[in-house]
C-alpha cells in the first residue's frame, strides 16, 4: 500500500546566538525539533510555517527564504518532506492559540554553536544550520534521515 506524502513547513529563528527549538519527551527521554509542521490544503510554505510557529510558541515569525529540504522516507505513517525556511522572530503573537504537538513539552532557545552535540532531530540539519549562521556553505538537500540512522555529530 502507498504511503501519503506530508509536506510541513519548519523555521529556523536565531536570535543573539540561539535557535528556538521545540522541546518534546516521551517520558523516557527529552528532544528537540525545529518548530513548524503540516501544510494544509490552500495554505503556501510561509503561511504554514508562520501558523505552526505561532500555535507551538505563541511567538510571531515572518517567512524568508527556503535554506532546507530534508526527508523522512521510512519510519513514519507517511513519506515526510521537511522544506526549512529561515524566519525573522518579531515577538510575541497576541492573542496566540497554543497547539502543542505529540509529545511537546514546552521551547528552548538552542545555542547555535553547541547544536552539533545537541539533541535536535533530524540530526542533518544540525551542521548545515550552524554553517548558515556562520556565513559558511551549506548544502540545501540534505537527502533522507531514517529512524536508526547514525547521528551527525561531526
Amino acid at each position: 500500500m502507498a504511503r501519503p506524502i506530508r509536506t510541513s513547513a519548519k523555521a529556523v529563528i536565531i536570535q543573539n546566538g540561539k535557535l528556538l527549538a521545540t522541546k518534546l519527551s516521551n517520558g523516557k527521554e527529552e528532544w528537540y525539533s525545529l518548530p513548524g509542521g503540516g501544510q494544509g490544503s490552500g495554505e503556501t510554505l510561509p503561511q504554514t510555517v508562520e501558523r505552526e510557529v505561532t500555535e507551538e510558541t505563541g511567538m510571531a515569525v515572518r517567512c524568508k527564504e527556503l535554506l532546507f529540504v530534508i526527508e523522512g522516507v521510512h519510519g513514519e505513517p507517511f513519506h515526510r518532506i521537511d522544506l526549512v525556511f529561515s524566519c525573522d522572530y518579531l515577538g510575541n503573537a497576541a492573542d496566540a492559540a497554543l497547539h502543542s504537538d505529540t509529545n511537546q513539552i514546552g521551547f528552548d532557545w538552542l545555542d547555535v554553536s553547541l547544536l552539533n552535540k545537541l539533541p535536535l532531530y533530524p540530526s542533518r540539519l544540525r551542521r548545515p544550520i550552524m554553517d548558515f549562521y556562520e556565513g559558511k556553505d551549506y548544502t540545501r538537500y540534505l537527502g533522507n534521515e531514517e529512524i536508526g540512522d547514525p547521528e551527525c555529530l561531526e
